[in-house]
């Protein structure tokens, strides 16, 4: 059985300001986006992750400085910046207000029927999709029975989650990922559980230090880690 742990990356300038920030290089994180990193290194605590993949955008790698710089420096030599991960080319929608943005008729394909949406000179919503589930099973692969960590972008989980829970991609907005919050699925013999979801709490360490059933329980989880 692998863990995969999903993490967005902390609240970002973009974000602040309203902003659909996409692939645009210089976003770094907020005043509070630093806070929720910071806080970000205690929750995962000395977590053994085999597979680290984060998205290339700085605030990606931002978010999980704090925590590398408390681990061995061995640990940063695991990371694969992964473009699979990356965040959705918004294309000519990078960089514009999400207020004005709302006022176009494309944005009722994006709530509704967000398989269908192809960003102007950007990338399709089902193809976030087909690459950040390849980037999640090759780092299922290589995190083998033990975790793996992916930082990405919020859009990118959800599409991740919606994958997982074998939701349609029409359905993902639904799924509502928060700045700095982890989500956790588990992968067993080609089938996932989610554990977590848009949890901005909890103490994430236990998870490579105890063992956990891979049967579907009868009345859900007993609550134990």
């Amino acid at each position: 059985m692998t863990t995969v742990i999903l993490l967005r990356h902390a609240h970002s300038i973009a974000n602040e300001k309203g902003i659909l920030a996409g692939r645009a290089s210089g976003v770094n994180l907020s005043a509070k986006g630093t806070e929720q990193a910071s806080l970000l290194s205690s929750r995962l605590g000395n977590a053994k992750f085999r597979d680290i993949r984060i998205s290339p955008l700085e605030r990606c790698l931002a978010t999980l400085e704090p925590w590398l710089r408390s681990q061995a420096s061995s640990v940063r030599k695991k990371i694969v910046f992964d473009p699979n991960v990356s965040e959705v080319d918004y294309g000519d929608w990078t960089g514009k207000k999400l207020l004005a943005l709302s006022l176009r008729k494309e944005w009722r394909i994006v709530q509704k029927s967000p398989s269908q949406m192809v960003f102007p000179r950007g990338e399709g919503l089902l193809q976030v999709q087909q690459r950040a589930e390849k980037a999640l099973h090759q780092s299922i692969k290589k995190a083998g029975s033990g975790v793996s960590l992916i930082v990405s972008h919020g859009d990118v989980i959800k599409s991740l989650i919606a994958t997982a829970l074998d939701l349609e991609l029409d359905k993902f907005q639904k799924i509502v990922i928060d700045p700095a919050s982890i989500s956790v699925l588990d992968f067993n013999k080609g089938t996932f559980r989610l554990l977590h979801l848009n949890d901005s709490t909890t103490n994430f360490e236990y998870l490579s230090q105890t063992k956990r059933s891979n049967k579907t329980l009868v009345g859900g989880g007993s609550g134990s880690k």
